[in-house]
């Protein structure tokens, strides 16, 4: 493997990188350190001991820009970043992560769009990886370096055009609940599995929690409040869910991001609209 920067390459299990990057048959593209953990458990637990399905994670961003409070509200960006390495490098041991990969670049560069040399690194990683299905952050997201990811993911998945398309793309929640999609558009997944590994994934970024922001209640929450209201006329079918948007529908390069968001909200639109006509 070969990338753009001086990227961190950490596999759990020692194997070599290019052996463990081969193995992955699911990726995901976070912007920060933790959001991996958040928005794609269910496939971090569908993996975990398996020997045939392998998840892989590649934090984009260094980490330098992180609330810190506490212990950690002296530190500078250089030692935040090592303690979101570790952080992060400490999750992908408990999750058993085939590799995990810290491409380490400021969110300036990953929110700057003719910085080329992020999307050529996104791209190397897929191309070690060559996953059946990549997770990332959706593009309505409302952090700005969530939604600057996934379109660099985009990009780099359009470059490769051609070469490499997996099988499936999907867009995950974080700084905005998904719940707004109809449901007939969301895709859901059951987080129910391992509870004690979920609790462990999220509590090992004390840097995190101790700096004031408790991510790993509130994202069980979420996932708990899926599952609940989903269905209004039904039993819940699992205790935890993660919704996600599929936008495999992107790939094929027909559709712009803007124009895939733009319809889910003119569906949502229309959903509301209407049953207030309905019942007016």
């Amino acid at each position: 493997m070969k990338f753009s920067v001086n990227e961190t390459v950490f596999v759990p299990d020692g194997k070599g990188a290019d052996e463990a990057c081969g193995r992955t048959t699911a990726l995901c593209f976070s912007a920060h350190q933790d959001d991996i953990e958040f928005m794609a458990y269910h496939e971090i637990a569908n993996c975990f001991q398996k020997t045939d399905r392998w998840f892989s994670a590649c934090v984009v961003t260094d980490g330098a820009g992180s609330p810190r409070a506490g212990l950690y509200a002296d530190y500078t960006d250089e030692q935040m970043k090592t303690v979101r390495i570790k952080e992060q490098n400490k999750a992908a041991t408990v999750g058993e992560y085939a590799a995990q990969i810290q491409l380490g670049y400021p969110s300036k560069a990953v929110k700057d769009p003719a910085e080329n040399a992020v999307v050529q690194s996104i791209a190397d990683v897929i191309l070690a990886c060559k996953p059946d299905v990549i997770y990332t952050h959706n593009f309505a997201d409302k952090h700005d370096t969530h939604v600057a990811v996934a379109l660099r993911v985009l990009a780099a998945l359009s470059m490769l055009r051609g070469r490499f398309t997996p099988k499936k793309l999907y867009g995950m929640e974080v700084w905005r609940s998904l719940d707004w999609m109809n449901d007939s558009d969301k895709t859901v997944f059951d987080a129910s599995a391992h509870p004690n590994l979920a609790a462990a994934l999220m509590g090992v970024y004390d840097s995190q929690i101790m700096g004031g922001k408790r991510y790993d209640s509130a994202v069980l929450g979420r996932r708990a409040a899926n599952a609940t209201f989903f269905e209004s006329h039904g039993t819940d079918e699992m205790e935890l869910a993660v919704y996600a948007v599929d936008m495999s529908a992107l790939l094929g390069g027909e559709l712009t991001p803007a124009a895939f968001v733009e319809a889910e909200i003119e569906k949502f639109k229309r959903d509301v609209t209407g049953r207030i006509g309905r019942f007016t």
